[in-house]
């Protein structure tokens, strides 16, 4: 459920990630074809605004693993990083920010998400390299 988060809240925040996400669940759905949560994602493909909703509802944060959610969200991130303007990479982490279960928010690395791009608005574009590339490299 981890990764499924992740690539919803990429896909909501409108990085081109749809056949990654669809595949993931594609194949957690055949694995466990009974659970109920994985079939209404199914059925809620086409809605990322309510599949992102749903699965932050139906999580069951007693075995959700936040470092492995964090990892892979971290990972991915980077791999856009690597290849998109740096301002509107900054922009956009605010609205995945805002997608992180409320519970994880304000914990590192996520809160990273919310303020890096301040440093921006009085072009220290050195600054925001520097918290994104210590956000990335949390895990490591």
């Amino acid at each position: 459920m981890e990764k499924l988060l992740a690539y919803a809240i990429l896909l909501h925040n409108d990085f081109e990630i749809d056949e990654e996400y669809q595949n993931l669940l594609d194949n957690m759905f055949i694995n466990n074809p009974k659970d109920d949560i994985l079939l209404d994602l199914e059925f809620l493909a086409s809605d990322i605004h309510q599949t992102v909703y749903y699965i932050r509802k139906n999580i069951d944060y007693n075995n959700f693993d936040k470092n492995i959610f964090g990892k892979f969200l971290m990972k991915k991130l980077k791999e856009y990083y690597n290849i998109m303007n740096i301002k509107t990479f900054s922009v956009k982490m605010y609205g995945v920010w805002l997608d992180i279960p409320e519970l994880f928010q304000d914990d590192e690395p996520f809160y990273t998400l919310y303020y890096a791009d301040d440093t921006l608005s009085w072009q220290d574009e050195k600054q925001t390299k520097e918290l994104f590339d210590k956000m990335f490299n949390y895990y490591n």
